[in-house]
């Protein structure tokens, strides 16, 4: 296993891979925001790590950084460049946003307050 030195790193995107996200081209999302973080030189600045379900399917493929906290819904390989060239300003994709963090999730569109109830 690799171990990764994280010092510097100023944020750390979570790729939903889970089913539907995968549906959606969740693979291709995390492939688009590799190749983005490399044409930017932005390996020290950006790690990201692919993960199973996030919980919100109804909105794949989602995307979370860290530590903004700051939940994306529907992104698409193209929306991922555009992603990590937000990210990379300190800026937010507004246009795909769900959830920000002040003070704990909050959804940042009505959808986003909706969701199913676990089981």
């Amino acid at each position: 296993m690799t171990t990764w030195n994280l010092q510097g790193t100023v944020s750390h995107l979570l790729i939903c891979n889970g089913s539907d996200c995968k549906k959606h081209k969740g693979e291709e999302v995390a492939d688009a925001i590799e190749d983005e973080i490399g044409k930017q030189g932005a390996d020290s600045l950006i790690h990201t790590t692919v993960t199973r379900c996030n919980g919100r399917c109804s909105d794949a493929c989602v995307v979370i950084s860290y530590p903004e906290g700051v939940w994306y819904r529907d992104i698409t390989p193209k929306s991922a460049k555009s992603l990590v060239r937000k990210v990379l300003k300190g800026e937010r994709l507004e246009e795909n946003v769900l959830y920000t963090y002040d003070e704990g999730l909050k959804a940042a569109i009505e959808k986003g307050a909706k969701g199913k109830k676990k089981k």
